[in-house]
């Protein structure tokens, strides 16, 4: 709790918070006014919502990474989110003018901020915490993104329900997107990580180098594809979240968002159990739990899903947890999200802690590609085998053996000690 309201910690939350809660209320926006106000089964256009937000950081988190590590993190931090300025405006024109397309272009361009951020974000870390307050601190900036996320979820059902007040909708946009850049201004400055560093043009080639260094370290690189799994899951499961309740359980808007609360409220509860058991260690015996958790409540969801029959619709969320399938669905749900707290944060803080100084930021940004590319990857395969026919019954069982057989390559291939390399964290 000191290190949350540290000055050298507390602005970084404050601004991953309001930057969270601002893409979470637009994406779930969004996905609502689709979902919610078509009369024809729009899953995988909402799908597609997620894969358009994610795919820039696939493209653009190499320059990102170099940004960061060229110059001031904080500094670069206060840029990004002036530009996300922007992006809300853009987001506000949608809204007001109910074009779809232009809030799909407000969705990327809030990824596209967004994947400029993320080697901050993390990378940032290491220069201002002790190599024991990695874990900790990483819990608490999971923690801030899941309670956005439960916070911007929560507040994009109830502004979009029966068709939402356009109005109150862009002025929250506005508003989160003006507090993220005044808590920017307030992150302590770092200084340059690699003041020589040449910024390349070409976002490819620079990508493809960070990259390349990536897979030259065995560790920095499996470290990388077990974080990559985590966030394939996250959205897939997320993407699956909205169309599960409406047309597997039968709940209605009010119904999906209490659902959404609880996988994000269980996330944030499995990240603080990791906090807890490393007490300042590097503990990755915790990921593999969390992988094998994971795998199994995705697996068990489906077989629910497959044995169950059809349900009421548009049931409110009372009526919905009074049944034995939305309450088992909520505990598979949750068991899934907590699983997916301690699978994330000690994986990560090694990756954090085995990175070297003068690169980083752009180590982080090699792992956002990474990631990107498995989401990105993850919803296009999704939305197809959606047009496809495949029902959420399959999509989730496969999800569970997929995740159990990861699980055991985690096992196999798991560096035998996370040591924590030195860092230049201070502790003013």
């Amino acid at each position: 709790m000191k290190l949350l309201f540290s000055r050298r910690f507390l602005p970084l939350f404050a601004c991953q918070f309001f930057s969270a809660f601002n893409d979470n209320f637009l994406k779930t926006s969004l996905v609502f006014l689709i979902l919610f106000g078509a009369t024809t089964d729009t899953s995988a256009l909402v799908t597609l919502a997620s894969g358009i937000f994610i795919a820039p950081y696939f493209v653009l988190s190499g320059l990102g990474g170099e940004l960061a590590d060229r110059y001031d993190k904080a500094t670069v931090a206060q840029w990004l989110k002036g530009l996300e300025m922007i992006a809300a405006g853009v987001a506000v024109a949608g809204f007001l003018t109910h074009t779809l397309v232009v809030l799909f272009v407000a969705l990327a361009l809030f990824g596209v901020v967004g994947s400029l951020f993320g080697p901050i974000k993390y990378g940032i870390l290491p220069d201002h915490l002790r190599p024991e307050e990695l874990p900790g601190g990483n819990a608490l900036i999971e923690g801030a993104t899941f309670i956005a996320i439960l916070t911007g979820t929560i507040a994009g059902g109830l502004a979009t329900r029966g068709a939402g007040d356009a109005l109150i909708v862009s002025g929250l946009i506005v508003a989160f997107a003006l507090a993220c850049w005044l808590s920017a201004l307030l992150i302590p400055p770092t200084g340059s990580g690699a003041p020589n560093l040449v910024v390349t043009a070409n976002i490819l080639r620079s990508t493809a180098a960070m990259l390349r260094h990536l897979r030259g370290d065995a560790r920095l690189w499996w470290g990388s594809l077990v974080t990559s799994w985590f966030w394939l899951v996250g959205i897939v499961a997320l993407s699956l979240l909205p169309p599960l309740i409406k047309n597997a359980i039968g709940g209605d808007e009010t119904t999906a968002t209490t659902y959404l609360v609880i996988f994000s409220v269980a996330v944030g509860v499995g990240s603080g159990l990791a906090a807890v058991i490393a007490r300042g260690r590097i503990v990755l015996g915790t990921t593999l739990a969390g992988a094998v958790l994971m795998g199994a409540f995705a697996l068990d969801l489906g077989i629910l899903l497959a044995t169950s029959g059809a349900a009421p619709m548009m049931r409110p969320p009372l009526a919905v947890f009074s049944s034995a399938l939305g309450l088992h669905a909520a505990l598979d749900l949750a068991g899934l999200a907590i699983a997916g707290g301690l699978f994330i944060v000690p994986v990560f803080a090694a990756v954090q802690a085995w990175s070297g100084a003068d690169y980083r930021a752009r180590t982080i940004a090699a792992v956002n590609v990474l990631n990107a590319a498995f989401m990105t990857a993850a919803t296009a395969i999704v939305a197809a085998l959606q047009s496809y026919g495949a029902t959420l019954a399959m999509l989730f069982s496969g999800l569970g053996v997929l995740g159990l057989l990861v699980a055991l390559l985690i096992r196999k291939t798991m560096p035998r000690a996370a040591p924590v390399a030195s860092t230049k964290a201070g502790a003013r």
